[in-house]
């Protein structure tokens, strides 16, 4: 059975360290061997604040770091983000400047080796260093996701995909959230984290997990040796069924749950959490796909009253190359979007959101309505 810790939390240093360290110190069995290597693995979405709570706080992972010197090993934070280069999201996230003085080093992922995850992907190239680590520690951030409804312990390891390879992969996902929520249990169990530890103390609702989505105190730290079973606790502090999360539903299907764990800690109850909507992204016969989706399924937009800035990220990162430059603004090409909402995801100036066609609201009010 599976152990989660649930702490309750702030970011008082002192307090927030000898938490940390506790935590780490019950769940990492046997401890971190002395000249170890140890690869810290933060979320580092983007360049942004941490009151912005799109990255893992620089304090929680300076107290990661300094458990890690502590025992006497080699500590080495890294990610590679979606946004931004890796230095820039360092030095505004804080987390450069809270490092600073200890012996950790810096570095982004760039070399990849090519490892087999198992069906129906086969091989996939996955970070060097987090493969070849002899601890691996897996520091997400409690964040909605507008495609995959949150982003936590699992999903985090994504960001061992290096570069552009990420928005590949979705395209090879296409459409299809389960097929892709598989991909990221497989990469997940592949890199086996010694410890998951979510920072849940200032938390992101409503359209995530970037700049569309706003900063929730939650006031907690959750850790396991199990990244799903934490991920399904978080989905009961939020009164949401396990399997509403996709990641859990695809572990469930291919035979990778844990089955039941045992909660250490008070459950923080948090039901009016603001979650993102999901809806399919496909249904209905292949023929009728392409017309089902544009004027059906929920799509990315631009934010009502909200002028885009041109900057070009949302088209350069977008995967099937669905966006392209108007005159004032972006334009979307709904047939040849995969709702992947990668482009919310990278939107620096977060004015690009979610919106539900005119005839699928229509079709889901009367649904509603029948159901009653």
């Amino acid at each position: 059975m599976s152990e989660v810790i649930v702490r309750r939390a702030s970011y008082d240093y002192p307090e927030l360290k000898e938490l940390v360290h506790q935590m780490l110190e019950r769940l990492i069995p046997g401890g971190i061997e002395w000249g170890s290597r140890v690869i810290i693995k933060p979320n580092l979405l983007g360049p942004a604040p941490p009151e912005k709570a799109i990255v893992t706080h620089p304090l929680v992972v300076r107290a990661v770091a300094e458990y890690v010197i502590g025992k006497g090993a080699r500590a080495q934070i890294s990610d590679s983000p979606a946004m931004g280069t890796f230095t820039r999201v360092m030095r505004e996230s804080g987390i450069l400047a809270a490092v600073e003085g200890l012996d950790v080093e810096c570095r982004e992922f760039t070399v990849s080796t090519t490892v087999d995850i198992g069906e129906p992907f086969g091989r996939v190239e996955v970070a060097r260093d987090a493969l070849e680590a002899d601890v691996l520690i897996n520091l997400p951030k409690l964040k909605t996701h507008t495609q995959m409804l949150l982003t936590l312990g699992v999903k985090n390891l994504f960001g061992c995909i290096v570069g552009f390879r990420k928005p590949q992969w979705h395209f090879r996902a296409g459409v299809d959230r389960e097929m892709f929520a598989l991909l990221l249990v497989r990469v997940h169990n592949r890199l086996k984290p010694a410890v998951t530890l979510l920072d849940g103390i200032l938390a992101m609702e409503g359209e995530g997990p970037g700049n569309g989505g706003v900063p929730r105190h939650i006031g907690v730290v959750l850790g396991s040796r199990d990244a799903l079973a934490l991920d399904a606790v978080v989905c009961n502090m939020f009164g949401l069924p396990v399997d509403a999360l996709p990641t859990i539903r695809a572990a469930g299907r291919a035979g990778l749950l844990s089955g039941a764990f045992d909660l250490d800690g008070e459950l923080v109850r948090v039901p009016d959490f603001k979650i993102p909507q999901m809806v399919p992204l496909v249904f209905g016969p292949p023929c009728f796909h392409s017309i089902l989706r544009r004027h059906l399924v929920q799509r990315p937009v631009l934010k009502r009253g909200q002028p885009c800035r041109a900057c070009g990220d949302c088209r350069r990162y977008c995967p099937a190359g669905a966006i392209v430059q108007g005159k004032d603004k972006v334009l979307f090409d709904y047939d040849k979007c995969i709702r992947c909402y990668c482009c919310i995801e990278v939107c620096p100036h977060g004015v690009l959101g979610t919106e539900e066609p005119l005839l699928g609201r229509i079709v889901n009010r009367v649904m509603k309505m029948k159901r009653r």
